[in-house]
């Protein structure tokens, strides 16, 4: 995903381009790795000092919901980033500390369906392990 691209889905879900949703897919795009939405607001409220924390919420719930950015949780806080910024894996390694997200190569799944009985079926998953980095270590 890159701020073009999520121009683009916005418009093609009818919504327009302002200077606000510009600023959020900017700091996105400077940003592959996880991002406190508390850190998302003190930039954003850098340049919008007016706009309040449930309209930065809207607009981040909304890219979410249109497939721009994904959300996941880390100790008890929203964190979010381009959807699809780690090519060809749903299997995350993610610092609890500053975001630094790392694929991880291998999957589980044939495991878990192993272990589901015949009559379940998986339409999709998503693979996250929290932990610290060496740099945050």
């Amino acid at each position: 995903m890159n701020r073009k691209k999520a121009l683009e889905i916005l418009k093609e879900n009818g919504y327009r381009q302002t200077v606000q949703r510009d600023k959020l897919l900017q700091i996105f795009e400077r940003n592959t790795d996880y991002t406190a939405a508390i850190v998302v607001w003190k930039e954003f409220n850098l340049k919008f000092a007016g706009a309040s924390y449930n309209t930065l919420y809207r607009n981040l719930y909304t890219m979410v919901e249109i497939g721009i950015l994904e959300m996941t949780k880390i100790d008890g806080l929203k964190h979010f980033r381009f959807l699809g910024n780690v090519e060809g894996y749903d299997h995350y390694f993610i610092c609890k500390k500053c975001g630094l997200t790392k694929a991880i190569e291998v999957c589980l799944l044939e495991n878990i369906r192993s272990v589901l009985p015949k009559d379940y079926t998986i339409d999709n998953h998503r693979f996250e392990v929290y932990g610290m980095c060496p740099t945050c270590k």
